[in-house]
Order: structure tokens, then C-alpha cells, then sequence
């Protein structure tokens, strides 16, 4: 009998053991999980809900099955005319075959390791192997849309001006490929490697490219360059304007002053004219005071200013001493 109570015993202690140590486990939905036992794969559960182990013996790894995004650094790399630009790409990608995953990667953080250097390096394989602007462009439609600046003389409110004219700019080169191309060749090169992970690769894309700094700096002196051609033309033709006015001004000065001076010499003739008929009324109806007066306006415009000795014996000083004048 106490044999007996000992050996239930023991299986309840067993039972309990058991239990406290998990022998079920959980696949939540969007997970996947691969049984290890003894450090050998034995399955792989893609149906989420609740699981059964055996508990001390099999180890439950757990792994996503929704798509994954992997983001890498920026990568300074030479184009094919040899100009260095800093392309930060980003994938998405998720475990295609996890008893391969598991065998080769194990871990979510070594996969990510494995993605960066398959990514990484397609994306210097391809960006290396052809020309910037087709890592830049999509198509050749910036050829029509694009525009350059070209000047026109025009009337703007009645006045000559310089304005901008736009037309199709032929300085592009066109494209044979394009981003879009670059990005599908960036895939296939990474996806050729990736199947041995137990990942697929779903696409990968150029999320930013810029110029490198020495680069950046080419490109600002070229703009500013052109801008300071605009500029000049825009000098140049104003002081072209400017010149143009003022030898207008100065066409319309001397018309107006020589139209002036004819006015006031007309002016001027009609009033000696007019003086001479008055000095003439003025003789003819008294001659001895026409000639006093116009002798005393004579003193008062010479004398004030006289710096000469004359003998008062004169006869242009005799309306001083006589109001008769003699």
C-alpha cells in the first residue's frame, strides 16, 4: 500500500513538473516557429494558436511572417563618369523558408547582418556601373518640361524691358534605364543570394541619393555662375537703356532750350519794339523831358558803379547842375 501511495505520488510530482514547465506554447497570428530538439530542427508550425512540446527536450523559436522593412546606412559610391554620391537605400523583406533561416541565420538581428552586406553591396554594384543621371531619373519627359532662360526685348506699359523666355533645354542627356531600372537590377543581384537565408527580398529602393560634398559644391558654382550671367545681361542691357535716355534727355534738353531762346528773343524783339514805339510817343510829345528822364535813368544805373575822375564840363552832366540841362 505504501508502495502504491509513493508511485502515485511520484507521478503527480511528475505531472506537476511537467505542467510548470511549459509543454504547450503559443503561435500568435503573423509568427511562425521551428522545434528544436537536441540542437536538430524537427518542425516548422505556420498556423497560429495553441502548441504542444515535450517539455525538456524541445527549445521553440519564434520568427515574424509579415513583410519586414531593412534600412542600411548611406554609402559614398562612384558613379560611371566617376562622380561620388551618397545613396541611402531601404528594403523590404521577409523569411520565406524558416527551417533555412533558422539553419543559416538563426537570429533576427544576424539575418539583418546578412541583408546589409547582400543590400549593400548590389546597390555599389549597380550605382558603379552606370551614369548618374540614371540613378536620378525616371524618364526622359524632364527633356519636353524643363526649361532654360532666355531673354527677350518687350513693352511693358509702354516701356521697353528685358523679360525671361522660356525653351526646351537640350543640355540633358537621355536616359537608358532610369531609377525605376536601377532598383529592379539592385534586386535581382540581391535576390540571387538571399535564398539560401530562407529570405525573400521584395524590393529594394534608392530612398535618398545626394551629391557628396565636393560635388555639392561643383554644382552651386556652376548655378551660381549662370545666375551671375543672368545678372550681367540684365546689367548690360540696363546700362544700354540707360545710355539710350540720357541721350534722349539731353536730345529733348537742347530742344527745349533752343525753343526757349527762340521764344525769348521773340519775346525780347516784340518788347524793344514796344519800347522804341513808347521812347518815340514819349520825344514827339515832349522832347526836353524824354531827354531829362532818360538822362537821370542813366545816372542812376552808371553812377553807383562810376570808379573813373571825368570833368563835370561834360555834357552827360549837365541835367546835375541845371534842370534845364544846359
Amino acid at each position: 500500500m505504501k508502495k502504491l501511495i509513493g508511485v502515485i505520488l511520484a507521478i503527480v510530482v511528475l505531472a506537476v513538473v511537467i505542467v510548470f514547465t511549459g509543454p504547450f506554447y503559443i503561435v500568435n497570428e503573423g509568427y511562425q516557429a521551428v522545434v528544436v530538439r537536441f540542437g536538430q530542427l524537427t518542425n516548422v508550425v505556420n498556423v497560429a494558436g495553441l502548441k504542444i512540446k515535450t517539455p525538456f527536450i524541445d527549445n521553440i523559436v519564434i520568427y515574424p511572417k509579415k513583410i519586414l522593412m531593412w534600412d542600411g546606412e548611406a554609402q559614398r559610391i562612384p558613379t560611371k563618369e566617376n562622380q561620388f554620391i551618397w545613396v541611402d537605400a531601404t528594403a523590404r523583406w521577409h523569411i520565406s523558408d524558416p527551417k533555412k533561416f533558422y539553419e543559416s541565420v538563426s537570429t533576427m538581428q544576424s539575418a539583418y547582418g546578412k541583408l546589409g552586406d547582400v543590400i549593400d553591396s548590389a546597390v555599389r554594384t549597380v550605382i558603379s556601373s552606370n551614369y548618374l543621371r540614371e540613378a536620378v531619373r525616371n524618364s526622359n519627359d524632364i527633356m519636353d518640361m524643363t526649361t532654360t532662360e532666355a531673354f527677350e526685348i518687350g513693352d511693358v506699359d509702354g516701356m521697353e524691358s528685358l523679360r525671361l523666355l522660356t525653351q526646351p533645354d537640350s543640355t540633358y542627356e537621355s536616359i537608358e534605364k532610369g531609377r525605376k531600372k536601377l532598383s529592379q537590377d539592385m534586386l535581382d543581384i540581391a535576390r540571387q543570394l538571399t535564398p539560401e537565408y530562407g529570405i525573400e527580398i521584395i524590393d529594394v529602393i534608392p530612398r535618398q541619393i545626394r551629391y557628396s560634398d565636393e560635388l555639392t559644391e561643383s554644382v552651386y558654382n556652376r548655378m551660381i555662375k549662370e545666375r551671375n550671367q543672368i545678372a550681367q545681361a540684365f546689367r548690360s542691357h540696363g546700362e544700354g537703356k540707360k545710355a539710350e535716355w540720357l541721350g534722349k534727355l539731353e536730345n529733348e534738353k537742347r530742344s527745349i532750350m533752343s525753343k526757349a531762346y527762340e521764344e525769348g528773343e521773340i519775346i525780347k524783339g516784340k518788347a524793344d519794339a514796344q519800347a522804341t514805339k513808347i521812347y518815340a510817343d514819349a520825344y514827339s510829345k515832349d522832347r526836353s523831358f524824354f531827354d531829362f528822364w532818360r538822362s537821370i535813368e542813366s545816372y542812376k544805373t552808371t553812377l553807383p558803379a562810376f570808379n573813373k575822375t571825368l570833368s563835370t564840363g561834360m555834357d552827360y552832366f549837365n541835367y546835375l547842375y541845371s534842370p534845364r540841362g544846359r
